[in-house]
């Protein structure tokens, strides 16, 4: 069985990231379209969300600061 397929807006709003998330992932490999309407890509919700929990794992092993710095450490007395 096959799931509903939506558009990437909608899926980027079930799975809480931005539209080029989106796309980025598919740019990336981690996410394949798995039809069209149109121009715009469609995508299974399953395959949005499993790319989105291999994107979250991949951030918690790498520190997870999405390249923002970090608090700083206080100094000790």
């Amino acid at each position: 069985m096959t799931g509903a397929l939506i558009t990437g807006a909608l899926a980027a709003g079930e799975a809480g990231v931005a539209p080029a998330t989106i796309r980025k992932w598919v740019q990336l490999g981690r996410l394949a379209p798995a039809g069209r309407q149109g121009r715009a890509q469609l995508y299974r919700l399953e395959d949005v969300f499993a790319a989105e929990r291999a994107a979250r794992g991949t951030r918690e092993q790498s520190g997870g600061t999405r390249g923002r710095p970090t608090a700083p450490t206080p100094p000790r007395p």
